[in-house]
């Protein structure tokens, strides 16, 4: 039986009716209210004229409303379109305009702000406001207050649809131009809920924090493995990270999920009361060793699972928690149903530890990016020749991230190819200079870009937040201290010509990852041509 992500709460409800299935601050929904909550937004999009595969599109914060619009559209047939709520009006006009937005959700102050953006979405059609409706004056399209739903779904009801389908389309950052829209079937979601779920025995006891973005996989995956496993999902739009240690405790959460930076905050906190945790779990980027070791000493009881994944198929890889102290810079080995290739630019298997593409095959590569024909083609690609020649060819994704598999196996990020720095002839990570800078000391978060030099090619430039006194481990670290860190450890042309201190945070992109590109244009601004310190 094809299956669609909507069809996991339906099941849980069947299973245990009043088991906890979604909290955001008081409110609280058990699976049976969930499913009614669900399908009331399924009938709802299909009494308003929604199509099979057509998009709607949620632009919201966390809340009870934003999962049921999401796995109601998923349960009529529709595909959904979650819309990071940190983006401007452009940005959101962009993407609405750009999937051809059907059905845009969203609350009445976010649609005041972009009422200008939504003129150049000639295919919209109706916005369904949450909360209060206000008095809005857009000509040609239909404002429908979400407390006042049409309730009768038409004679036809859902739309019938296969695993293949259009489920959902995620865009990513965007740290390179435009966001491109990932276009994912019903069988990426579940097969990757399944295989997710699979390795962190997720279970209905468990209790998964969201505080991640639901338009980053990795964050719509803490819902899809929760509502899978019958378990309990708690909404979090959170403030300081302190919020989250105090949710964690407030709410009995076994499950938290965070990309580096966050673990990096994270890491500098007190945690009086997270007993109940039982994993935390990384991706968008690598954990520095020294934070690894923190939070294992913080949390002893939690098992750490390093992951990577790509947008264009979910996740990838995942480390399991008894590999972490032996091989604390891996990102571990093919996650269930999945299979990693380390290849060179000619599709040969490399040799172990030798760098090279990481390339993913299996069901979880998503079907390309939408209305982008070009860049498809450039990301998904026959997969290398493994088995003999097939009738068809089967398509893989090529990440564009290199990496290095060892000769047992497991892998080491190195860096995106287009964030790899180019000195002198010699390819270097900025991930290798982050890490010795992590391990010197006295930094809460550091990152390496490469800046234009007319004789080395590029030369290395180095920003970094470091420890504010008499918090965390160690003292602040200094630029001479760095510096110094870097000679000690790498070779000359590693060791970075420009440190520039910063006392607030290093720019993010949405999905709260260090926004490498922005960076590398605020230090070129400053350090293009300069003397080397």
């Amino acid at each position: 039986m094809s299956l669609r992500i909507s069809d996991f709460i339906q099941v849980s409800a069947l299973r245990s009716p009043q088991s906890e299935a979604l909290v955001h601050g008081e409110r609280r929904l058990s699976y049976a209210e969930l499913a009614r909550e669900t399908d009331a937004w399924a009938d709802a999009l299909l009494a308003l004229g929604v199509e099979a595969g057509e998009r709607v599109a949620v632009y919201l914060d966390k809340r009870i409303e934003t999962v049921a619009a999401i796995f109601g559209a998923c349960a009529a047939g529709a595909a959904f379109v979650p819309v990071n709520p940190l983006l401007k009006a452009d940005g959101v006009g962009y993407i609405l305009a750009d999937c051809n937005v059907r059905v845009l959700v969203t609350s009445s102050e976010r649609l005041a702000l972009l009422a200008p953006a939504l003129r150049s979405c000639p295919d919209l059609r109706c916005v369904i406001v949450v909360g209060d409706t206000g008095a809005f004056d857009l000509p040609g399209l239909r404002i429908i207050d979400a407390a006042r739903l049409p309730q009768t779904c038409p004679p036809q009801g859902v739309h019938r649809r296969i695993d293949s389908d259009v489920a959902a389309i995620l865009y990513t950052s965007g740290s390179t131009g435009r966001p491109k829209g990932v276009v994912l079937s019903h069988r990426n979601l579940v097969a990757g809920a399944q295989s997710v779920a699979s390795y962190l025995h997720n279970r209905a006891d468990d209790r998964i924090l969201s505080v991640l973005p639901l338009s980053f996989d990795y964050g719509l995956s803490q819902l899809t493995t929760a509502f899978l496993s019958g378990a309990t999902a708690v909404l979090m739009n959170y403030l300081m990270p302190r919020d989250i240690v105090r949710m964690v405790a407030r709410e009995r959460i076994t499950g938290l999920a965070a990309v580096p930076p966050l673990w990096i905050q994270l890491s500098q906190l007190t945690w009086p009361d997270a007993a109940t945790l039982r994993y935390l779990t990384n991706s968008g980027g690598a954990m520095p060793r020294a934070v690894v070791t923190r939070l294992a000493e913080l949390l002893p009881q939690a098992e750490i699972y390093l992951m990577y994944g790509l947008t264009e198929a979910f996740r990838s890889t995942y480390l399991p928690p008894s590999e972490v102290r032996r091989r604390p810079d891996s990102i571990g080995r093919a996650i269930p149903n999945a299979d990693v290739l380390v290849v060179r630019g000619d599709g040969t298997p490399c040799a172990p530890d030798e760098p090279g593409e990481l390339v993913h095959r299996g069901a979880l590569v998503a079907l390309g990016y939408w209305n982008d024909p070009v860049k498809t083609a450039e990301r998904f690609r026959p997969a290398p020749a493994r088995d003999g020649a097939l009738p068809l060819p089967e398509i893989a994704v090529w990440s564009g991230d290199t990496v290095r598999m060892d000769a047992e196996g497991y892998l080491y990020y190195i860096g995106r190819s287009d964030d790899m720095i180019k000195v002198s002839g010699y390819r270097v990570s900025p991930t290798e200079i982050e890490e010795v800078i992590h391990d010197a000391g006295g930094v809460l978060e550091v990152a390496a870009v490469g800046l234009p030099h007319p004789v080395l090619g590029q030369s290395i430039a180095v920003a970094a937040v470091p420890m504010v006194p008499n918090e965390g481990q160690g003292k602040p670290a200094g630029q001479a201290e760095i510096i110094d860190a870097c000679r000690r450890a790498l070779p000359a042309y590693m060791v970075p010509s420009h440190v520039e201190l910063r006392e607030e945070a290093l720019p993010r992109n949405p999905n709260g990852k260090i926004d490498r590109k922005l960076l590398q244009q605020e230090l070129a601004q400053r350090y293009t041509n300069v003397t080397a310190p």
